[in-house]
């Protein structure tokens, strides 16, 4: 699996709580549970080591194992809550992976359930761009173009007047003069562990990206969310 003898933990992080959607991770899109599609792709991979669902959730554990993922501990509660940061959550794997397990790993790869629409060679591109600019980059980011530019984004002031968001943005009238913006969507996030550790963010100070494509710019965090990513599967794959 080494891919230029480097070692790849992949992480699902699967909470089990959600408002905006209750029980997305396992909510069945497209006949298969949601982070299904994650763990799949996770499998599908001729380079990750690892693929780890760590969720606090027995029934998201259940699940996970059942399409092949590892779970080897529910968290803890104190890192299943909102308050907890994703850094944490991705630490105590690190953690225990290493001194429960006695597993050491170069990079983590993160994949977020709520974000289904991978292609099979997203994660293994992913990485070959990383390991071959490594003396550049430690982390490299899955970005998609926004299509509501900053540039035009309101806030509300004084409870009834509009006032530009970015205020130092100029506001051109054509949306195609505008530097193109992008957003981080969670197809893959990709980090060396000890850059990780130092900086504690995924956005480590040398950071690359990996451009996906229009359709894969959906995140799922309700319900129309989930109708139109699920349309969006069984129009691009015919699931």
């Amino acid at each position: 699996y080494d891919y230029k003898n480097k070692k790849f933990l992949a992480i699902i992080p699967a909470r089990g709580g959600s408002k905006g959607l209750p029980g997305k991770n396992i909510k069945e899109i497209c006949n298969k549970p949601l982070i299904a599609w994650s763990i799949e792709a996770g499998l599908k991979s001729k380079y990750l080591d690892e693929v780890s669902v760590s969720t606090d959730y027995e029934s998201i554990a259940n699940i996970s194992k059942e399409y092949g993922s590892n779970v080897p501990f529910l968290r803890p509660e104190n890192l299943a809550s909102d308050t907890a940061t994703s850094f944490d959550a991705v630490k105590y794997s690190i953690d225990y992976y290493k001194n429960e397990l006695g597993k050491e790993f170069d990079y983590i790869v993160l994949l977020e359930p709520t974000s289904p629409l991978r292609e099979d060679s997203d994660i293994d591109n992913m990485i070959e761009k990383l390991i071959e600019n490594k003396e550049k980059f430690d982390s490299i980011i899955s970005m998609g173009e926004v299509h509501e530019h900053p540039s035009i984004m309101k806030k509300i002031v004084n409870t009834n007047s509009l006032d530009n968001y970015c205020q130092e943005l100029e506001l051109k009238s054509r949306r195609q003069d505008n530097d193109v913006a992008y957003f981080p969507y969670g197809v893959a996030y990709m980090v060396k562990i000890d850059s990780f550790l130092e900086e504690e963010t995924f956005y480590t100070s040398r950071n690359t990206f990996f451009e996906i494509k229009r359709y894969q710019c959906y995140e799922m965090d309700d319900m129309y969310d989930f109708l139109a990513i699920e349309n969006i599967m069984k129009y691009e794959w015919g699931v």
